[in-house]
């Protein structure tokens, strides 16, 4: 996982400041929520969905020990092996361990963002094994050596111009002058330069949606054929996955499913929907001849039972940061992290520390968008203030705001003087501001907050007044 996250103040200054970055970010944001819209539109019980969703990663959650123990016993079943990771550390070395036995030199990989938070391909080219991203936007990043910018549309950062400097600076095998007319000839060079890597490959880790407890079954779901590929073709499959996709029953993830890809992409369902359940049969025409199971917890068992449980319900549809109004600004990388946006957020820290992320939960605005389009209502908003406590609790905030919060929790305490006060305050500021409305270039000590917004100046008394003025007219029997 990135380590930059306490960095977010200059990564964000330094992303609103890219040209490039602000030009992908106007032109491909907008998009996913118009078009999950539109799939919500089409469909009437969608909030009855969310709720049913809700309820079902409810019940797994509360449930994880006999869900988790049910589930890895259908793996083993099936003829699949369930590796037990407590850390990310512990993660990778049983993949290592999986592909040292099988003799695996070329890994290929389909999407998944466990893999990029325990590092996975890093560790396996330090000990002689080279991961290939099949994904196309995964495939470019690996390229560009640049982690992935978003949970489902990785190179959400990049323009078109990136992607064709890209590749003639890295298919050097091919024409120096070939034309790319559209976005069709940049898939059909990726597809010819993945073919032989499929092809060649001695396994292939993929992550998953979701696991089903009652079959033993790993479910990805895809808009490439590359997740197909990965797990078919090699001799050797490999799911590498957290332990809160696990769901109870083929049925919970149906319904799962029509939540998932309209949050995401605005699709009815994702073009590829893939099970998997175990190793090949005797008789099955192609597949893997082993399965393994990399259940990876790192931190996560020990959100149960705490304030922060509902983010274990995050199915990573990503709907919440294709609606942040900070994200859309400051792009995923500004995070520092495998997981941006408000998810990310509250995930960071717990996986990190607050210490080192604490910057991520005060990256919110609080307008609640993140929570009203979560297919599985997480409460996002209350989990980022429940880590910003947390930071105020162990002096991590920096003391300007400390003190300043001090200062106004000791007027907010003594209601009649916090009136008092804040009326004479608005006032004063709109009689300092009577002239143009705006405050920002007369008040001392606000700069950093009027560089990228307007202060405007109060416009007559304040909501206390105003309400007690409107309550004594009532009272009188005047018309307010």
């Amino acid at each position: 996982m990135l380590q930059t996250s306490g960095a977010f103040k200059e990564n964000a200054a330094n992303a609103m400041a890219d040209a490039g970055l602000q030009r992908a970010l106007t032109r491909a944001r907008p998009q996913f929520a118009k078009k999950r819209q539109a799939a919500v539109d089409r469909l009437p019980e969608f909030e009855a969905l969310r709720e049913e969703a809700k309820n079902i990663k409810n019940h797994a959650i509360a449930n994880l020990d006999f869900y988790l123990e049910t589930y890895a016993a259908n793996v083993e079943k099936a003829g699949g092996t369930v590796h037990w990771c407590a850390t990310a550390e512990d993660a990778c070395k049983a993949v290592l361990a999986i592909a040292t036995k099988a003799g695996a030199k070329t890994v290929t990989k389909g999407k998944s963002m466990v893999t990029e938070e325990i590092g996975l391909n890093d560790y396996l080219e330090a000990n002689g094994v080279t991961p290939v991203e099949t994904d196309l936007a995964e495939y470019i990043l690996q390229l560009r050596h640049e982690p992935p910018s978003h949970i489902i549309g990785p190179a959400f950062h990049l323009n078109r111009e990136d992607w064709e400097e890209t590749f003639r600076k890295s298919h050097t095998n091919l024409p120096a002058d070939r034309v790319f007319r559209d976005a069709r000839d940049i898939q059909s060079e990726a597809r010819l330069q993945l073919r032989e890597k499929f092809l060649a490959a001695d396994m292939g880790i993929t992550g998953a949606n979701f696991l089903i407890a009652e079959t033993g079954s790993s479910v990805i779901v895809t808009n490439e054929g590359n997740g197909d590929l990965t797990q078919t073709l090699p001799r050797v499959h490999v799911v590498v996955t957290s332990i809160e996709k696990v769901v109870p029953t083929i049925e919970d993830t149906l319904s799962l499913l029509r939540v998932l890809a309209r949050s995401a992409t605005g699709q009815d369902m994702s073009v590829y929907t893939t099970f998997s359940t175990g190793a090949r049969r005797v008789g099955d025409p192609d597949g893997p001849e082993e399965y393994h199971v990399v259940l990876v917890d790192n931190g996560r068992s020990g959100m149960v039972g705490t304030e922060f449980q509902d983010m274990l319900r995050c199915i990573r549809c990503a709907a919440c940061m294709n609606h942040c109004p900070v994200y859309g600004v400051v792009g995923g990388h500004a995070y520092g992290s495998t997981y941006p946006g408000p998810m990310g957020a509250v995930l960071t820290p717990m996986l990190v520390g607050v210490n080192e992320a604490g910057h991520l939960p005060n990256a919110s605005t609080f307008c609640g968008k993140c929570e009203s389009v979560c297919p599985v209502k997480i409460p996002l908003p209350g989990l980022m203030r429940h880590w910003r406590e947390r930071e105020f609790e162990r002096h991590l905030a920096p003391s300007t705001m400390r003190s300043g919060l001090g200062l106004w929790a000791w007027f907010a305490r003594r209601p009649g003087l916090y009136r008092l006060s804040t009326r004479a305050a608005a006032l004063g500021l709109g009689w300092l501001g009577r002239r143009s409305g705006n405050l920002s270039p007369r008040l001392p000590f606000i700069g950093a907050w009027t560089k990228g917004r307007d202060f405007p100046a109060p416009e007559g008394d304040t909501f206390f007044a105003r309400y007690a003025a409107a309550q004594r007219a009532r009272n009188k029997g005047d018309r307010p």
